[in-house]
């Protein structure tokens, strides 16, 4: 008898993150005060005028109705003003695809360019989508891990270690996540041409390209290596850096030709996205940024507690991020202690330990790539990054 279940979707992991969430969440709902710093999504109502954009919106016909795959016209011009005005690269209507959020941009950049046994170097600490969706796709992932002790930032040298005659794409994300490190132009650029000598794709995620501090920037590709347009996608979406993680809208920037593949394969998959989230996106887009820096500035504040106050725990170790809303510790001067007659010798060990002792949730580091290490989101208020890191504190130094 035939399994099932498909061997392709069988194979796929749970995303973690939203499993860590989802756990955490029921537990609160059944009344534990846990404090949750799994989750990847900003604590922040969506902004008034965007809400209000929506709320006009469902009360238009049009809306109520189909539109073309590819998105509004007005959002895929919206795009492309927004591309200059904070990219400065010069794009046209037909390389946009509006998406399903950023999930399916990133599920279709690589359905659209990865053939069966092309290999994706995959620099680790990575998105715990990132690899099943190269699996999908029918690739091989290629984990290229940098530590602690290089602020999680792969470097050409690695690059060029793990490339083979397979290698077709790299997947780049800064600001990061999990990590929240953000690469300099110089490392940006040097990536860059060692792509473009050796002809590899890069699929670029840039949903984090707001959220920067202590100066750093976060430089498009193709603005620093113009030459390598041609062969780079760029993922984005409103998502984190307008509070609209609910809203579903993300989008591609690419080839016209792969552009044009990625929208026929939506054609089948899911159709246009919601109008009336599209509109939202339209007010999002073309308003001011005066409430995107507004979060910023709260994220910054707790992103300098919540590193100080890790930095206290014994054992641990906290690089400073420079970007996103991700802290990513180092815990393995922790593993192999007893804790509270548990003895943890592996991250997810210790995340299940401090979410049953001390109700607080964390995702591991085995669900970004190797074990040793949690991510914690500052996405939440002051006062729970203070009680949630204390409880571990306390956990931890207890006799």
């Amino acid at each position: 008898m035939s399994p099932r279940i498909s061997s392709r979707i069988a194979a796929i992991a749970e995303s973690a993150t939203l499993a860590v969430d989802a756990k955490a969440k029921a537990l609160k709902a059944a009344g534990r005060p846990v404090i949750g710093f799994g989750a990847g999504e900003p604590d922040f109502p969506t902004p008034d005028y965007i809400v209000n954009a929506a709320i006009g919106a469902a009360a238009v016909v049009s809306n109520h109705r189909y539109t073309p795959t590819s998105g509004l016209p007005e959002l895929r011009t919206a795009i492309v003003n927004k591309t200059k005005r904070d990219s400065n690269y010069d794009i046209t209507v037909d390389q946009v695809l509006v998406t399903n959020g950023g999930k399916q941009a990133v599920y279709q950049a690589f359905a659209t360019i990865v053939d069966v046994g092309d290999e994706v170097l995959l620099p680790a600490p990575y998105w715990t989508t990132y690899p099943e969706c190269v699996k999908l796709a029918g690739g091989i992932p290629v984990e290229v891990f940098a530590d602690e002790s290089a602020n999680y930032l792969v470097s050409v040298e690695q690059l060029e270690a793990a490339r083979t005659p397979k290698t077709k794409v790299l997947l780049f994300c800064s600001p990061s996540n999990p990590t929240g490190s953000v690469y300099s132009p110089a490392q940006v650029k040097a990536i860059a041409e060692w792509a473009l000598k050796n002809n590899i794709w890069i699929i670029s995620d840039e949903i984090y390209e707001h959220l920067l501090y202590d100066g750093a920037t976060a430089p498009s590709i193709p603005v620093l290596v113009p030459e390598l347009a041609e062969h780079v996608i760029i993922l984005n979406g409103v998502a984190k850096t307008y509070a609209m993680t609910g809203w579903r809208v993300g989008w591609m920037i690419g080839p016209k030709d792969v552009i044009k593949a990625a929208t026929n394969l939506q054609s089948h998959l899911s159709s246009n996205v919601s109008n009336v989230s599209q509109r939202a996106a339209i007010a999002a887009l073309t308003g001011d940024l005066v409430a995107v820096h507004a979060m910023g500035e709260a994220f910054n504040r707790r992103r300098k507690l919540i590193v100080g106050l890790l930095n206290e725990i014994p054992g641990f170790e906290c690089p400073t991020p420079q970007g996103a809303f991700y802290v990513y510790p180092s815990v393995k001067g922790v593993l192999g202690k007893t804790i509270r007659g548990k003895t943890p010798t592996t991250s997810a060990e210790l995340a299940t330990l401090i979410l049953e002792e001390v109700e607080v949730a964390a995702v591991p580091g085995e669900a970004f790539g190797p074990s040793g290490y949690l991510r914690f989101s500052y996405a939440l208020s002051d006062e729970d990054i203070v009680e949630g890191i204390g409880r571990i504190k306390k956990l931890i130094t207890e006799g």
